[in-house]
């Protein structure tokens, strides 16, 4: 029988675990992912305490700490480490009544579409969002508003549709906005009606970042997700919020 030849605390990477002649078999499947090898493996635990998560009960999803018992939402791997750094940034600031949970990134051509449904399942699951449509009184300076805005916000998501990655490449409204949201590390991006690679292509910096897809999540997932991640349980500021 062939030995393992990783230390007591086992192989280090996906490619050490690969070559080793007693559990080449059980990994050589994920052989073609080379990218994963970059990432370390996420950490699970059988409770639901801060910093960790617990296995749930779909094969090859997990649930991160702060996805409450009962929770109808499925986790992969990839989206709990795309996720948990907002989270713990989430978790390290301080609520305030005057601050809104997440502001909403879209193209202009989205705001009755698209922008509006994600906005509405949001609010409907108790998130505060910033939206331009009904955060932007007529008259007033649109990027004056736009950084007021972007600073009141905990979270930035971004929904990276055909028409935002048209208005990207055109330098309009959605581009300042997504430049000011690349410079804090509080940013999601949503994918819709397009792809990663598509993104990639009109904006790297944005395609680095990982986050979630309505090709394998239907929006309201995406919204309860969301809602998932920057929920912080402190009633009085809720009721008065």
């Amino acid at each position: 029988m062939a030995r393992c030849t990783a230390p007591s605390r086992g192989h280090r990477s996906a490619s050490a675990a690969a070559n080793c002649p007693a559990c080449r078999t059980r990994y050589g499947r994920y052989g073609g992912y080379s990218s994963y090898e970059s990432y370390p493996s996420p950490s699970y635990s059988s409770s639901s305490g801060s910093g960790g998560s617990v296995r749930s009960s779909s094969g090859g999803s997990v649930r991160p700490h702060w996805s409450p018992a009962g929770s109808a939402a499925s986790y992969t791997p990839a989206e709990v480490r795309a996720l948990t750094p907002v989270r713990e940034s989430v978790e390290k600031r301080a609520p305030r009544p005057d601050i809104r949970d997440v502001f909403l990134c879209h193209a202009w051509d989205d705001r009755q579409g698209a922008a509006k449904e994600l906005h509405d399942l949001l609010e409907s699951r108790g998130v505060t969002v910033w939206f331009s449509e009904k955060d932007v009184a007529l008259g007033s300076q649109l990027l004056r508003e736009i950084d007021k805005g972007l600073a009141k916000s905990r979270v930035g998501i971004v929904l990276v549709t055909p028409s935002l990655l048209r208005r990207i490449e055109g330098e309009g409204i959605a581009e300042k906005e997504l430049s000011a949201l690349l410079a804090r590390d509080l940013l999601v991006p949503i994918v819709h009606g397009t792809t990663y690679d598509a993104l990639r292509d009109v904006s790297p910096l944005l395609g680095s970042r990982s986050g979630l897809d309505t090709a394998e999540n239907p929006m309201a997932v995406v919204a309860t997700k969301l809602a998932e991640l920057v929920s912080i349980t402190v009633p009085s500021l809720r009721a008065t919020g």
